[in-house]
């Protein structure tokens, strides 16, 4: 009997509970949201990505984030304050002083999940952005202090972002 993807999935995310999700969506040739929504009960929770604007309003009051776009070639990486935006031409523009920019077809965001779980033996909390395809656009993550914690005040933010969805979705 031939294991279905839901349970390659499972079976992966037991085996290695705080590793890479894209690996496991790559290798079992599905898309990165079929991963997000496999993972542990409490750990995730999404919203219709129709929420963008507010989500965003509200991540820049967060101070310094920690901005990632993953493609199978490799990953981007980028800290910095998030900063208001406009729509323009399609897009979603980004533009100001901080590292983080750019240029956002955000009609394209189907879901944002919150996500929090171990990541290499330690907590980690973000936020997902997926496109209509499944696939991952980009990742918010809140950010660590030097000892390799949590920012309290941004896991605090997150919780009470997460928590005030939770109660509308």
């Amino acid at each position: 009997m031939t294991q279905s993807a839901d349970d390659l999935i499972r079976q992966d995310l037991a085996a290695h509970p705080d590793g890479v999700l894209e690996t496991i969506a790559e290798t079992r040739d599905v898309p990165f949201q079929a991963v997000l929504d496999h993972l542990p009960s409490g750990t995730t929770s999404r919203i219709p990505g129709e929420r963008f604007e507010d989500v965003w309003r509200d991540l820049t009051g967060w101070g310094d984030l920690t901005f990632v776009v993953h493609t199978a070639d490799g990953f981007f990486e980028s800290e910095g304050a998030i900063v208001l935006g406009e729509f323009g031409h399609g897009y979603y523009n980004i533009h100001g002083a901080s590292p983080i920019g750019g240029h956002f077809r955000m009609d394209r965001c189907r879901f944002i999940y919150f996500v929090d779980r171990p990541y290499f033996g330690t907590r980690s909390c973000s936020l997902h952005f997926i496109n209509e395809e499944g696939g991952a656009m980009f990742k918010i993550y809140v950010g660590y202090n030097k000892d390799h914690t949590l920012k309290a005040d941004q896991v605090a933010r997150f919780e009470a972002l997460r928590a005030r969805y939770r109660d509308t979705a």
